[in-house]
């Protein structure tokens, strides 16, 4: 008899499945990991933010001070304009606080593959920033209705600073939650070789689901 093909599907997951598995505690992991598989056996998934993404960089690049983001809410089907308004108040104050629209502008960043422990994870952060007094970073937003917890936060900006030399050379990861308009930066006081091992055992836990649901 041979072997089912979907039973072979190696496990992967995005920064973005990985940090929210991490975020979330007892059976709900399970739940998480299994609709991942799922998704990825049936090639489903579907990005809401695509629009927000664009206008926000658009911003940036024309320096429209939030032209852009006001506009972007009447541009996208009803279904997802609640989605929109909700949301484009807190980017045009993340917009603001980059400062002098003339001091910055966007830079390109490059995905990454990473290995957290056995398991393979896409590191891809939304854009790049370059400010005119050398500075650079390397963002990634977060739409969530509610507030990154704290572990998503570190599993985020560890891993797009552990492969910056892929991403953006010479940059500092940012993760912005985006709804509310609130940028966070590494914890100075963060030790990485906890974060490390932090992050291998959850990776391990990861697969051991992802097996599981196999089945």
């Amino acid at each position: 008899m041979t072997t089912p093909v979907l039973s072979t599907i190696p496990p992967y997951t995005t920064m973005l499945g990985f940090t929210r598995y991490v975020a979330r505690t007892g059976p709900a992991k399970a739940t998480f990991v299994g609709g991942l598989r799922r998704q990825r056996e049936r090639r489903s998934g579907f990005n809401p933010h695509g629009q927000m993404v664009k206008a926000l960089k658009a911003d940036i690049a024309f320096r429209t001070g939030g032209s852009y983001l006001n506009g972007v809410p009447d541009l996208v089907k009803p279904r997802w304009k609640p989605l929109y308004e909700a949301v484009s108040a807190g980017a045009t104050t993340y917009l603001h606080s980059l400062g002098d629209p003339e001091e910055v502008s966007l830079a390109q960043t490059r995905d990454a593959l990473a290995s957290v422990g056995p398991l393979a994870v896409k590191i891809n952060p939304h854009f790049g920033l370059r400010y005119a007094d050398g500075r650079r970073e390397a963002v990634r937003l977060h739409f969530d209705e509610q507030p990154p917890t704290p572990e998503a936060i570190t599993a985020t900006l560890h891993l797009m600073a552990r492969h910056m030399d892929q991403v953006l050379p010479g940059a500092e990861p940012v993760l912005v939650d985006l709804r509310r308009g609130v940028s966070h930066r590494m914890d100075p006081g963060a030790k990485a070789g906890d974060v490390e091992r932090w992050l291998a055992g959850e990776a391990a836990a990861f697969i051991a689901m992802w097996a599981a649901t196999a089945a």
